[in-house]
């Protein structure tokens, strides 16, 4: 792994923190003791497949973003080979209180990934399995990797709030510009700009062509 342009070689590091949006002070963190060669980012979109009487292919609409997962390999070796000597069960331990249960707050901490220019990943864990890879005479783990998989948490208003934006199926309004017309609103937000006379109904216009600039326009959701 290369050094940092200061020279300064930055750990991947994991932070536990008690609020769902991790904005109070950090309660602890864990360091990874080797950077991991790879980080996988997933992502997935759910569409609702709605297909058109008489034809034989779908169009994917959108209904929302899910949660994406992190997964993430760490590498613990207590033989001193990498120059730095750990206990590897403690170092375990570490990671496990750092990420599961909490007491205090009766379920998993809330957790920020972060590491150089990635942006942070703010998460729970979701999974994660402990593989031992060598040990002393006397039973002691010298090598050890852990893999972990995290899910996408504390930005749920987030991602709520993208879905409102695009979603068909949700309530939109819009402040009417010089230059607007409905049917390319309607075009915007539906896909279709043949739902102008439907908008036009529901916000009680008589001329859809006459709309005054700064007129607020309702857009209701559209009918499964």
């Amino acid at each position: 792994m290369a050094d940092t342009p200061n020279g300064e070689l930055k750990k991947l590091t994991i932070f536990a923190h008690k609020a769902p949006d991790c904005s109070d002070a950090a309660i602890g963190s864990f360091e990874a003791y080797v950077n991991p060669n790879e980080i996988t980012l997933a992502y997935e979109v759910e569409y609702d497949a709605a297909q058109g009487s008489g034809t034989t292919g779908s169009r994917m609409n959108f209904k929302k973003m899910k949660p994406g997962d992190l997964s993430l390999t760490f590498f613990l070796d207590g033989t001193g080979a990498n120059g730095k000597k750990i206990d590897v069960q403690k170092k375990i331990e570490e990671f496990q209180t750092i990420t599961m249960y909490n007491g205090d707050i009766h379920r998993t901490n809330y957790l920020k990934v972060c590491w150089g220019t990635l942006t942070v990943k703010k998460c729970v864990l979701k999974n994660a399995s402990i593989a031992y890879k060598m040990f002393r005479a006397d039973g002691v783990p010298m090598r050890a990797i852990i893999t972990a998989s995290f899910i996408d948490t504390a930005d749920d208003k987030t991602r709520v709030a993208m879905a409102q934006d695009q979603s068909p199926d949700l309530t939109h309004k819009r402040v009417f510009k010089a230059g607007d017309k409905l049917p390319t609103l309607c075009n915007e937000i539906y896909g279709d700009p043949r739902y102008y006379l439907r908008v036009a109904e529901a916000n009680g216009l008589d001329d859809f062509r006459n709309i005054a600039p700064g007129t607020q326009i309702f857009f209701p959701p559209l009918e499964k």
